[in-house]
């Protein structure tokens, strides 16, 4: 396992890219928040407390999550529309997330956000369920013919809502479009775990949160765009 990890830790700073500066002035609406820029979590609190986890780790320009625990992180900031852009990498078997539209206060972050799901597609179970598997609206929406890249490699994922619409997109290509609200999705929900959670999917703007799943993932490349006509 260690010499696995060191050979994907070398491929993936192999592949890296250069990371944006974050903006200096408050953005608005149309404008880019660059979530991470590859030197610190600044943007960040855990979700349970505001205090980040030793499981998250700043490293080579990448934000790495090592499996250890740590707890669920948030963005400080809420948004109610935007484009949420990030890269993505897993190791063999892994699971992680991520959710948008989160609220404090729960005992779980998936209490109220529904999730992006990141996943190992080929050899973690939830890889079996097209509602479960990579870039699925998780329990929900399946990701369709979408396809993650091969454990070792970078994945693109991109979240984007306007008004009650979501769309997940994964490596360029659209892998959900769904409605809240719509008969559709209440039918969805209905027959879902989720038909009985209050606070499910129903803020309107709330925190992005990255997953604690006890499983070693890695992100980069982290940035948000506020769609808001209001802003």
């Amino acid at each position: 396992m260690m010499q696995y990890a060191f050979s994907l830790a070398a491929l993936l700073v192999l592949v890296g890219c250069p990371l944006a500066v974050a903006q200096e002035d408050s953005p608005k609406s149309g404008e880019e928040i660059v979530l991470f820029d590859g030197k610190n979590l600044d943007q960040w609190r855990g979700y349970g407390q505001e205090a980040i986890g030793s499981g998250w780790k700043v490293e080579d320009g990448i934000l790495k999550f090592d499996g250890s625990g740590g707890g669920d992180i948030i963005t400080k900031e809420t948004f109610k529309d935007f484009e949420f852009v990030f890269d993505w990498a897993v190791t063999d078997g892994a699971n992680s997330g991520v959710m948008y539209k989160v609220s404090l206060g729960d005992n779980a972050p998936y209490l109220s956000g529904p999730e992006y799901q990141i996943l190992d597609d080929a050899k973690h179970g939830d890889g079996k369920n097209p509602l479960t598997s990579a870039a699925s609206l998780y329990g929900l929406y399946s990701s369709g013919d979408a396809k993650p890249n091969p454990v070792g490699e970078w994945n693109q994922g991109k979240i984007v809502i306007s008004g009650n619409k979501i769309q997940h997109w994964l490596n360029g290509k659209l892998a959900v479009e769904a409605e809240l609200g719509s008969p559709d999705w209440n039918e969805r929900l209905n027959k879902s775990k989720f038909k009985d959670w209050k606070k499910f999917a129903v803020n309107k703007e709330g925190h992005l949160c990255l997953q604690d799943h006890g499983n070693e993932v890695w992100f980069r490349n982290l940035k948000v765009t506020k769609l808001d006509k209001d802003n």
